[in-house]
């Protein structure tokens, strides 16, 4: 057996040396078998790279993301328990400079062992924590393959670990538990000998759908709350303890939200919110608004992301989409929580609805792009400002006041070399605007 950090899991009910009696269920119940994983088939399905490296004790460095309870830390222990290495367990809210530097010592003073397959493995977990010097230090021995570093975060790992470190990992991302892989973990935990199946456990179907639908795919949160319902319920004249939706909802309580501001799942959530009323979809727009509004997200902040999305994705196909949204964002700023909520879903429903069309948000592009790499034009004689000595010096000599013509328009130049840049569509009130631009352009 090779040595390890990880403790070994004790037989229900018996106690570990030098630890407690009592380990969670989660503990317990952690895979001992990859047959034994509940979902993630994309990355641990029979005959995927991920699977076969494990099982031929070949796997490289990697880094492990994805939401709380999916199954990271299940597979890193599982992988420690099977590989043929020294194993070292660290949190990288824990541990520092020094740490790091004591296990690439021990792996460096094994020497030739290595080539006996003498490896060390060190699990990162929260490997987002580690600043870049933290990171750096790491960086050569991985590189050199004298440590195997296996690095869990519930965050996106291009976003907070460097690239010269993340170019040495294979990196797999986890994805949220579906309800039949969590259906599958609740009846592990109820009928076997490591879960709750001394506890004679009766838990009705609706208390089960409960549970499930409300751990945010996040097994963990499942066990935990499964647990606290059954070994607080108080056993019947059988023995039998009997856990009803009632005792489900008191256990798990108020459904946790996957939302955090600092992270990327506030750039996610954000995202799907401006594309839900880009795409006029006002149901999912609406739902992704209160979500981020019931995880305390800033109103202010949305209200800024609906003024953008009425004026680069409606413009002018509906010019009132920037007034109702402009007016939602003042609202919000004078109401607050929860009032504001109201005007928000008003403007972003509003927005939603409305029809489409980014030929304002593409013209300034262009323009933009010719005032870069285009011909440098000179305002016209006749279009500059005449006031002061500019008289004397001819401008504004020969220019047109528009309303002194037929329909309070006529042909100059505006400016030299002229380019189309705004080509409005067919849709709402622009396919007006495109009419009388095409009658100016005409002559009619």
């Amino acid at each position: 057996m090779p040595e390890s950090l990880f403790d070994e899991r004790p037989a229900a009910g018996q106690e570990a040396e030098g630890g407690p009696a009592y380990q969670p269920l989660a503990a317990r119940l952690a895979p001992k078998d990859i047959s034994e994983f509940s979902g993630q088939e994309d990355i641990l399905g029979e005959g995927k790279l991920l699977r076969r490296a494990i099982e031929a004790d070949n796997l490289k460095s990697a880094v492990f993301f994805g939401p709380p309870g999916c199954g990271k830390t299940a597979l890193a222990r599982y992988i420690a328990s099977r590989a043929n290495a020294k194993t070292f367990d660290l949190n990288a809210v824990m541990a520092g400079v020094p740490d790091l530097r004591k296990i690439i010592e021990y792996s460096r003073g094994l020497g030739g062992g290595l080539a006996q397959r003498q490896r060390v493995l060190l699990v990162l977990d929260e490997i987002h924590h580690f600043n870049r010097t933290q990171q750096d230090v790491l960086l050569p021995s991985v590189e050199k393959g004298e440590i195997i570093l296996i690095g869990m975060t519930t965050e996106n790992p291009f976003f907070y670990i460097n690239q010269a470190l993340l170019s040495r990992f294979i990196v797999v991302e986890f994805k949220p538990l579906k309800p039949e892989h969590l259906s599958s973990i609740f009846d592990r935990a109820v009928t076997h000998p490591e879960g709750l199946l001394n506890l004679k456990p009766e838990v009705t179907a609706g208390a089960k759908k409960y549970l499930v639908d409300n751990c945010s795919g996040d097994a963990r949160r499942l066990l935990n709350a499964l647990e606290l319902a059954i070994v607080t319920t108080k056993p019947g004249p059988d023995g039998l303890r009997r856990v009803d939706e009632a005792v489900a909802r008191e256990s798990i309580q108020r459904r946790s939200l996957r939302y955090d501001r600092s992270s990327d799942e506030h750039y996610d959530h954000i995202s799907a919110f401006i594309k839900s009323m880009r795409g006029s979809d006002p149901d999912a727009a609406v739902y992704w608004l209160a979500k981020m509004l019931e995880a305390g997200e800033d109103p202010r902040f949305v209200a800024r992301r609906i003024l953008i999305c009425a004026s680069e994705d409606v413009g002018n196909a509906n010019p009132m989409a920037l007034v109702m949204a402009q007016s939602a964002f003042r609202s919000a700023e004078v109401l607050g929580m929860p009032e504001a909520r109201i005007v928000l879903a008003q403007a972003a429903i509003y927005v939603a609805c409305s029809p489409k069309s980014n030929a304002s948000y593409m013209a300034v592009n262009k323009a933009q792009a010719e005032v870069k790499n285009g011909a440098e034009r000179a305002v016209p004689m006749h279009l500059r400002d005449a006031s002061k000595d500019g008289d004397a010096l001819g401008h504004g000599k020969g220019y047109k006041y528009p309303h002194d013509f037929d329909g309070h328009y006529v042909k100059q130049e505006y400016m030299p070399q002229p380019l189309k840049f705004y080509e409005p569509t067919d849709q709402g009130f622009e396919a007006e605007i495109a009419k009388r631009l095409k009658r100016l352009r005409d002559g009619k």
